[in-house]
């Protein structure tokens, strides 16, 4: 039988770029989103189900795989894409806007797992590929509750490896860089715009705009088509590899917090993102 995928988010960016690679590669594909109108040039294809899936909605999570179940006849991967950043300093942004990062970002991929994992035991077979994040490697300013959310994915991911590979599950991560292609930022910028930052924040604000200016321009042009790649690669490889990390503009912090000292990548870390020490100002006599 052809093998098939469900990937979340595929709307628009990483997931839907997945959709059209994997359908052209002859895989079947589910691809699922909370509007499945916003589907619509997918569904034209032969071999993908475009679906609701919101993974704030568990019933939604279990409509969409018996679809593809019964469409497919059988689904082989999961790839959990569906996903967004809430960019602020932590001290403005409510509980409640926490709590819907990690809805999306962690209990949703959850929800998709668990909901998954039977059909898989029953086929001896199946792997999931969760898509993290560059910030769930390394802490950066302005991300710490998106950084929070990757950090728990990757750590729930790795954990879930070690039990899901006893029933012949494979458990893969993908660690993206900078994407701004995706609709991801546009989703982004839209919650960092519902909060309001303290003026004491202004020195470093400026200070750290500057930094992510200078990494915006050197982001890596084909991101998309690499970690698309990436997740591609994951799904066929046959290797029991946990992570990827398909893009070149996080190779340099992942480097550092991976393979050096916590002290020298601190120190590296807390000289880019800190503004320096304010001078005292001059007087006249």
């Amino acid at each position: 039988m052809t093998n098939t995928v469900l990937i979340t988010g595929s709307s628009s960016g990483f997931g839907e770029t997945a959709a059209r690679l994997f359908a052209a590669r002859g895989w079947n594909v589910v691809a699922t989103m909370r509007n499945p109108e916003a589907g619509g040039a997918l569904a034209a294809a032969d071999n993908i189900l475009v679906t609701r899936l919101d993974v704030e909605d568990p019933l939604s999570i279990g409509g969409a795989i018996a679809a593809g179940i019964e469409r497919f006849g059988k689904i082989d991967v999961i790839v959990n894409n569906a996903g967004y950043g809430l960019f602020s300093v932590f001290e403005p942004v409510s509980r409640e806007a926490i709590q819907k990062q990690f809805d999306v970002n962690v209990f949703g991929a959850m929800d998709v797992i668990r909901a998954i994992l039977p059909h898989f035991r029953a086929n001896g077979a199946g792997a999931i590929i969760n898509v993290s994040s560059g910030a769930g490697v390394f802490g950066a300013p302005m991300a710490s509750i998106y950084s929070a959310s990757k950090f728990a994915l990757e750590g729930f991911s790795e954990a879930l490896s070690y039990e899901l590979a006893s029933v012949g599950i494979k458990v893969k991560i993908i660690e993206p860089g900078g994407a701004p292609a995706t609709g991801f930022m546009a989703r982004t910028a839209t919650e960092a715009d519902h909060t309001s930052v303290p003026p004491d924040y202004n020195n470093f604000l400026g200070h750290i705009a500057g930094v992510y200016g200078a990494m915006a321009t050197s982001a890596d042009p084909d991101a998309v088509e690499k970690v698309v790649e990436a997740i591609f690669a994951a799904a066929t490889d046959g290797t029991d590899q946990l992570r990827y990390q398909p893009t070149d503009d996080i190779t340099a912090f992942v480097a550092a917090r991976r393979e050096t000292s916590e002290q020298n990548y601190i120190a590296m870390t807390r000289s880019l993102f800190l503004p320096p020490p304010a001078t005292p100002e001059s007087t006249t006599p």
